[in-house]
C-alpha cells in the first residue's frame, strides 16, 4: 500500500464506522418506537423503509456530486446531511411524532447513502485493483466493529429506560401515555452526541488533502446514456444481488430484538445484548473472511457463505427457543463479506463508469425498504415471525446464482457480448 494513502484510508476507513453505527442503532429503535406508539410489525419497519428508501433518492445525486466536484465535497456533503438527521431527533422526541421520527430518519440516511456512494469506490481505488474486494472488507471490518457496539450502547441508553410491561398495564392512561412519552425522548441524548461527533468529522475532512484519484480516469469518461451502463451484465446483476442481501440483512439485524423476544420469550434488553453478540459474530466474519479471501476467490467465497445462509434460514424458521437464536447469529457470521464483496464484483473493470456504476449499487440499497415489508406481512399474517425468514432464503438463493455465474465481466453491444470470465 502506497504510504501516502495511509491517512486517507484511515479516514474513510472511520466513515465506515459511522454508517455502521448508525445503521445498527435501528435494531434498538425498532422495537422501542414500537412500544412507544403502540406499532404492529408492519408499522415498525416503516423505519426501515424510511431509512432504505432514502438511497434509492439520493445515490445518484451523490454520484453526480462525487463525479463533478470530487470524493472530498460528496464526503462533507454526507457528513452535513448525517449531522441534520441526528440533531433532528430532538424535536421529534419533543413533539412525540413518529412521522418527526421517519423524517429524520431519512435525512440521516440521505447523509448514508451519500457517504456509501463515495467512501466504497474511493477505497477500491486507493490501491492494487487485484485486492479492491480483500481491502473494502477490511475496511467494512470496523462497519462489523460497530455493528457489535452499536447495540451494546443503544440498548444500554435506550432501551434501560423502559417501563416493565406489567407496570404499564396497572397505570391509567394518561400515566401510561407520559411513561411511554419518556421512553421515546431517550433517544436524545445517543443522537445529540453523535451530531457533535459528525460536526467534528466533517471539520476534519474539510482541511485534509484527499488523494485526486478521479483525475486520470475522467479524461476519458464515456458519452453514453445514463442507463447504456446496464450493457455490463456484472453490474446488473451486483444491483439486483446488493438489492436483495441489502433486504436480506435488514430482516434479521434490524428485526432480530423483536425475533428474539417472540422465539425465545426474552426482554427487549435481553435481546439487545444477544444483537451485540451478533455484531461481535458479524466482526469476526469480516476478518476471518478477508483472510480467506488470500486462498478463496472473492466470488466462491461468496457463493458458499450464501448457500449455508439459505440452509441456515431453514433452521431460523423451524427452530425455537436458543437454538433459534443461535442459527441467526450463525446467519450473521456468513452475511458478513456479502455487502463489500458484491459492492467490489459489480463495479470491478467499469473504469470511468466506476461513480455512476456505484451509485447505482448505492441505490439498490432499497430493497431495504422493500424486502423487509415482505417479511413483516409474512410474520404477520402467519402470527409467527419466524415464517418471515422464507424472504431472506430466496434472497441468498439469488446471491448464490450471482456468485457463481452473474460476477462474470460480460459488456453487452448490439452485435455481441464481450465477455472477460475472472
Amino acid at each position: 500500500m502506497n504510504k501516502k494513502n495511509t491517512l486517507p484510508i484511515i479516514l474513510l476507513t472511520t466513515l465506515f464506522f459511522l454508517w455502521g453505527f448508525a445503521h445498527n442503532l435501528d435494531p434498538i429503535l425498532i422495537p422501542h418506537l414500537k412500544r412507544s406508539f403502540t406499532l404492529s410489525n408492519v408499522q415498525a419497519t416503516l423505519v426501515d423503509t424510511a431509512v432504505y428508501a432514502a438511497y434509492f433518492v439520493m445515490a445518484i445525486p451523490a454520484g453526480l456530486i462525487m463525479k463533478r466536484f470530487g470524493y472530498k465535497s460528496a464526503i462533507v456533503t454526507g457528513l452535513v446531511f448525517f449531522a441534520i438527521g441526528c440533531y433532528l431527533f430532538i424535536p421529534a422526541a419533543n413533539t412525540q411524532q413518529y412521522s418527526f421520527f421517519l423524517i429524520a430518519l431519512f435525512i440521516i440516511a440521505c447523509g448514508l447513502a451519500t457517504l456509501e456512494t463515495v467512501a466504497n469506490p474511493f477505497m477500491t481505488l486507493l490501491g492494487s485493483p487485484e485486492t479492491a474486494a480483500q481491502r473494502l472488507n477490511l475496511a467494512q471490518s470496523f462497519n462489523g466493529f460497530a455493528t457489535m457496539l452499536a447495540p451494546a450502547i443503544g440498548t444500554e441508553l435506550i432501551l434501560i429506560h423502559s417501563t416493565p410491561d406489567e407496570q404499564l398495564k396497572l397505570m391509567p392512561a394518561a400515566a401510561r401515555k407520559a411513561a411511554l412519552a419518556a421512553e421515546a425522548a431517550s433517544v436524545k441524548g445517543p443522537y445529540m452526541a453523535l451530531t457533535i461527533i459528525l460536526v467534528i468529522i466533517a471539520v476534519v475532512f474539510l482541511f485534509v488533502k484527499l488523494p485526486n484519484v478521479q483525475a486520470a480516469e475522467n479524461k476519458s469518461t464515456s458519452k453514453r446514456g445514463f442507463l447504456s451502463i446496464l450493457r455490463h451484465r456484472h453490474l446488473s446483476w451486483g444491483i439486483a444481488a446488493q438489492f436483495f442481501y441489502v433486504g436480506a440483512q435488514t430482516c434479521i439485524i434490524s428485526l432480530f430484538v423483536l425475533y428474539a423476544v417472540s422465539v425465545a420469550n426474552l426482554t427487549d434488553r435481553e435481546a439487545g445484548h444477544l444483537a451485540s453478540i451478533c455484531g461481535l459474530v458479524f466482526l469476526a466474519g469480516r476478518f476471518i473472511g478477508t483472510f480467506l479471501m488470500k486462498y478463496i476467490s472473492s466470488n466462491r467465497l461468496l457463493g458458499i457463505y450464501a448457500i449455508i445462509n439459505t440452509i441456515l434460514c431453514f433452521g431460523a424458521i423451524y427452530l425455537s427457543g436458543s437454538y433459534a437464536i443461535y442459527t441467526v447469529i450463525a446467519i450473521s457470521f456468513f452475511m458478513s463479506i456479502m455487502f463489500p464483496t458484491i459492492f467490489a464484483l459489480g463495479i470491478k473493470d467499469l473504469g470511468p463508469e466506476r461513480e455512476l456504476g456505484s451509485s447505482l449499487i448505492i441505490m439498490s440499497i432499497v430493497g431495504g425498504a422493500i424486502v423487509p415489508r415482505a417479511f413483516g406481512y409474512l410474520s404477520d399474517a402467519s402470527h409467527d415471525i419466524r415464517m418471515g425468514y422464507y424472504v431472506p432464503m430466496v434472497c441468498f438463493v439469488i446471491i448464490a446464482l450471482f456468485a457463481f455465474r452473474g460476477h462474470r465481466v460480460v459488456v453487452r453491444t448490439n452485435e455481441q457480448s464481450v465477455n472477460a470470465i475472472y
